[in-house]
């Protein structure tokens, strides 16, 4: 409905309307929906898109400042959007002639022009208002007498001159960091001074630093936050462990990646004298070392999330904390934050506490020894691995008959050597070992946003929730025929697409298209955020879902554990105002986004490593993506995508058919389709400018 209420004002920019009138144009006549418009006029006036003189609203005449926002340059540079502050205008379309002198990130100055028919509002860059990038790393190299770095993030497309002066000690062929960076005019390149020699272009400590640098993540902790730290004892004090439960003799114990550092959930199970379960979601105590405002908390909030590189970890805390005084480590008291419920064996919750504890784990289990443990029937905790995982089974079933929909993305696993160069790479089995963690975590993350839902009679309290929105009707209706071209079904006007999609994520589950359908299909949907507004999580089928049980690596669960005690303990005292939750929301998710796009990045890289030595060698693959200029595929052993540039198809002259996803030969009416399985030849592989091109095989 709010959706509706904007388009009408939009489409009637200068209408001044009664709420009765509203009604009228939105056919609303029965009491309950005329209620919930009162309510979103209401809060469009509230969020400044409507005005409201009397009893008539209006749409809010746009601002006469400066348009100003974020400019986002889309793939390797052809063109961009900046979103402005006015939500008004959603994005403003930027062609590349258009950017002048503007970065990737930057905040820009735009002017709009007229708007043309059927397309986005399109504008140009006039002022840089601030840079997002201070420093721009990649490989030196040299040209006559010029000096120049290639950038490796390809979204910057113009190479940036060094003097010859301004080298300070670095040769061709190293990996630098420039800075000091200066761009008068879009007809001449960026100028800068190199800063900072990272190591040889291509070794794994350069590469790791310049990923670091490209996405503008903190690599190192500053001295006052690792002094901070250094002064925090492991030695947990008698006075603390009287003030909390004492679950130290319980079987509680870690089930991890066989690679994992910092372990910051445990669980346990008992049997009642009822038959019930009472389960333990054990969760590290982060927020009993990391004081608000504290240094180390600055940096935590700044940094927002853990970064998984392949073979590095760039963490939220210093390793003192996340590996050592915070990990739930075997054999160590440590101090924990519980959620412990009490479940029927139909998994419904009649019962939970949750409430700061002290435990000691008494074993780190990988997933591996857990599903050895599942599928042989004997090892340690045998009985108690057993019955969370049945109980687990039953927790997953009831989520997805109430609508969770569970998208398959693969993942891959890298084998590296002493240098870091990958020997080997596996994709990821996801096992009942796996889910059995992750549907305990879930059932922890519900219980403690279902804790603070607003209740009647009591104060509602500003909090951190996981939300994910509704899909966009009109990328729902472009997969539905995406998957009808591969000959699967889907229906977009359906009351309950979550079982639409469950039923055709279940149809494709072992196929080769399953990557490439989940994929589509992840792309269709809108993405899952932190907000102190309540909306539901739609891919997971909850109404109320907060994250709690990693404190260690994001900064959003730090904050919910100090929400939650607060409130528990202080009686429902407000700690944080909603507009500062709200500014922590919207970094953490935007940190979020980086980390994804840097670990991305870092999977590319190693699987462009690992092909340059395969280079004239055949692969199985499927087709994952098509575009005007040729063709991806997706390798299916590495899950490496290469191109297949349509210059390479010598068979025929083929032309791109958005309609169908695919691309069709003029002279042999030969059709290559999104989804398709073919084989094809490795024939060119470029580290630099981190590309890999294929050709068909014959």
């Amino acid at each position: 409905m709010k959706k509706e209420i904007k388009s009408l004002f939009k489409k009637y920019p200068s209408l001044r309307i009664k709420l009765k009138d509203v009604a009228k144009k939105l056919s609303i006549n029965d009491e309950y929906s005329y209620s919930d418009l009162k309510h979103f006029l209401h809060q469009l006036t509230e969020e400044g898109f409507l005005t409201r003189e009397g009893k008539r609203y209006q749409l809010k005449k746009l601002s006469e400042d400066k348009l100003i926002g974020r400019l986002q340059i889309i793939g390797q540079g052809d063109y961009g959007f900046v979103s402005l502050k006015d939500f008004r205008i959603k994005d403003v379309y930027i062609s590349r002639k258009n950017m002048n002198t503007a970065f990737d990130g930057d905040l820009v100055e735009v002017i709009l022009f007229a708007k043309k028919s059927g397309k986005s509002v399109e504008g140009e860059v006039v002022n840089i208002v601030e840079r997002k990038r201070k420093e721009i790393a990649g490989a030196l190299h040299k040209t006559n007498s010029f000096y120049f770095i290639a950038p490796d993030d390809e979204k910057i497309n113009r190479d940036i001159y060094v003097p010859a002066d301004k080298l300070n000690g670095a040769k061709v062929g190293d990996k630098v960091v420039v800075g000091n960076i200066v761009w008068r005019s879009q007809h001449l390149n960026p100028e800068g001074i190199v800063i900072e020699i990272l190591g040889k272009a291509g070794t794994y400590d350069a590469e790791i630093a310049s990923i670091a640098r490209e996405f503008n993540l903190s690599y190192k902790f500053p001295k006052k936050v690792l002094n901070e730290v250094e002064s925090i004892s492991e030695e947990i004090p008698p006075s603390e462990i009287k003030k909390r439960l004492d679950l130290r003799i319980k079987n509680i114990f870690t089930i991890d990646p066989e690679d994992a550092k910092d372990f910051d959930d445990a669980v346990s199970i008992d049997i009642l004298p009822n038959k019930n379960y009472l389960v333990g979601i054990h969760i590290a105590d982060v927020s009993h070392y990391v004081k608000d405002d504290s240094p180390v908390y600055r940096e935590a909030l700044q940094r927002g999330t853990s970064v998984y590189l392949v073979g590095k970890v760039i963490p939220m805390l210093p390793e003192k904390l996340s590996n050592t005084i915070c990990s739930l480590v075997p054999g160590k008291d440590r101090l924990a934050f519980s959620v412990i419920a009490e479940l029927t064996t139909r998994g419904k919750v009649v019962d939970y506490q949750i409430l700061k504890s002290v435990i000691n784990s008494k074993r780190r289990f990988t997933y591996d020894e857990v599903q050895e443990i599942i599928e042989k029937g004997k090892g340690d905790f045998y009985s108690d691995i057993v019955l969370l995982n049945e109980f687990s089974k039953t927790l997953r079933q009831k989520r997805m008959k109430k609508g969770s929909i569970n998208f398959f993305t693969p993942e891959v696993v890298f084998k590296l050597d002493k240098n870091g160069v990958p020997v080997e790479i596996k994709i990821k089995e996801v096992r009942e070992s796996h889910n059995l963690i992750e549907e305990l975590m879930l059932l922890a993350n519900q219980i403690i946003a279902e804790q603070m839902k607003p209740q009647k009679n009591k104060t509602e309290v500003p909090f951190v929730y996981r939300v994910h929105d509704l899909p966009d009707k009109e990328k729902i209706f472009e997969f539905s025929r995406f998957v009808k071209s591969l000959g699967y079904h889907f229906d977009p006007n359906a009351a309950n697409k979550s079982i639409q999609f469950q039923n055709l994520l279940e149809e494709v589950k072992g196929t080769e298209e399953e990557a490439v359908v989940n994929e589509i299909a992840i792309r269709s949907m809108a993405k899952a955020i932190y907000s102190t507004k309540n909306i539901g999580h739609y891919g997971l089928g909850f109404k109320h879902y907060t994250h709690f049980t990693s404190p260690i690596r994001r900064f959003p669960d730090l904050i919910v554990h100090k929400i939650i005690y607060n409130y528990i303990c202080n009686n429902s005292e407000k700690i944080y105002s909603a507009e500062v939750l709200e500014e922590i929301c919207s970094h953490a998710s935007m940190q979020e986004r980086n980390a994804i796009n840097s670990e991305r990045l870092s999977v590319k890289l190693k699987q462009i490593e690992y092909l340059k030595g395969k280079v004239g060698q055949e692969f199985h693959g499927v087709i994952s993506g098509i575009t005007h200029f040729g063709i991806f595929v997706e390798l299916s052993q590495t899950l490496a995508e290469g191109l297949i540039r349509f210059k390479d198809l010598e068979d025929d002259y083929y032309t791109f058919d958005e309609k169908s996803y695919s691309i069709i030969g003029k002279r042999t009416g030969r059709k290559l389709r999104l989804g398709d399985k073919v084989n094809v030849q490795v024939i060119r592989v470029d580290e630099e400018k981190r590309t890999i091109d294929f050709i068909l095989s014959r």
